[in-house]
């Protein structure tokens, strides 16, 4: 890849994230719901999750949490979405050391609502940002739409050098459970966090140093890989017996993406001479303890390799879209990459589908 092909690319020049105000262990929501049932509490204290940022419905006079009904939770996701997604997208521009004045390019990302107008619009209302910034909302694609925006963000940052763009993702997946004893709601119960992650693109302009003396890294190439016969493992869709939407998880998704992650990897460095051993930073999407598994085994990786992505799903569960921006953030933190180094992002969710992206430093 030559010098001027690589200053043309976008460039990733920061990155933020944000959670709600409330961390509970486990054992904390187990006991906020009254949850006694074996399985369903050995489901949430296997998770390899210690803490996740949930907003609950409050006790009543008996300290009982009733569910909330789906106008309930729309407004809910309406209010954490603005709160955390204008926290995260300041903290992004501080990084990347722009204002809010400089964004020309905002595209909001969620699966956990539905809104008319969309976040996005919202957003530029309540930060007051300037009305001629374009925009996209994408909805509903679900834990791997991170990447699918990163990919129609870039094109924009290319073919508008100079000028700012970014991505949003704002999870407020407090605002999407259902409370229930089934094995279902448990699954879906015991793994999702609230949390929102922006990332900054520019293209066409000479970028700040870090420390270590490498430039941001530049986004270089993106590989889908959709599996049909797994399009109904992930869902999210209407529970007639709740009179909600509801998430489906399927036992087995974990193994199934895990059997593809080699296939989407291998077409994603094709032509650009790199094998995976030459790969140094992988940035994985928090799915679950099990999908986290299934990637290091079927790709070769080592636990170091997956420290960030562990880490993430530790703290905060899976933030859906926004999970391998946390990664990202906490390999920034640790500054340890060098010039001339490469990294791959990797997302999963419904489709099924593995999303991935090629950076270098």
């Amino acid at each position: 890849m030559t010098t001027t092909t690589l200053a043309a690319r976008p460039r990733i020049t920061g990155v933020g994230t944000a959670v709600t105000p409330a961390s509970y262990s486990q054992q904390e929501v187990l006991d906020a719901f009254g949850i006694t049932d074996p399985k369903v509490r050995s489901v949430f204290l296997n998770s390899a999750i210690e803490r996740r940022n949930l907003t609950l419905p409050a006790e009543d006079e008996h300290g009982v949490r009733a569910p909330e009904s789906q106008g309930d939770l729309l407004d809910k996701h309406k209010a954490l979405a603005l709160e955390m997604g204008g926290e995260a997208l300041r903290a992004c521009l501080k990084e990347a050391g722009a204002e809010l004045s400089d964004l020309r390019h905002l595209c909001c990302v969620t699966s956990t609502g539905l809104l008319t107008p969309g976040i996005s619009a919202l957003l530029i209302r309540e930060l007051g940002i300037d009305r001629h910034c374009s925009r996209t909302d994408i909805v509903g694609m679900g834990c791997n739409a991170g990447l699918n925006a990163l990919g129609v963000v870039a094109g924009w940052a290319t073919a508008h050098p100079g000028e700012l763009a970014v991505v949003l993702c704002v999870e407020a997946c407090s605002a999407a459970y259902t409370v229930d004893s089934t094995m279902r709601t448990a699954v879906v119960n015991s793994l999702f966090g609230d949390g929102a992650a922006a990332v900054a693109l520019l293209a066409g302009e000479d970028p700040a140093l870090s420390p270590t003396g490498a430039e941001p890294p530049s986004v270089l190439k993106f590989a889908s890989c959709v599996i049909p016969e797994a399009v109904d493992a992930m869902r999210y869709d209407w529970d007639r017996v709740q009179s909600r939407f509801s998430f489906f998880l399927d036992p087995q998704i974990p193994y199934v993406v895990g059997a593809h992650t080699e296939l989407v990897v291998d077409r994603l460095l094709a032509g650009t001479g790199l094998r995976r051993s030459d790969i140094r930073h992988w940035l994985v999407h928090s799915g679950g303890k099990k999908v986290i598994d299934a990637v290091v085994v079927n790709l070769g990786l080592t636990r170091h390799d997956v420290r960030h992505t562990v880490g993430v799903l530790r703290d905060h569960g899976n933030v859906s879209s926004g999970s391998f921006l946390f990664s990202y953030e906490r390999l920034l933190e640790e500054d340890v990459a060098r010039p001339g180094e490469y990294g791959v992002l990797m997302t999963m969710g419904p489709g099924s589908t593995i999303e991935t992206a090629l950076i270098r430093w």
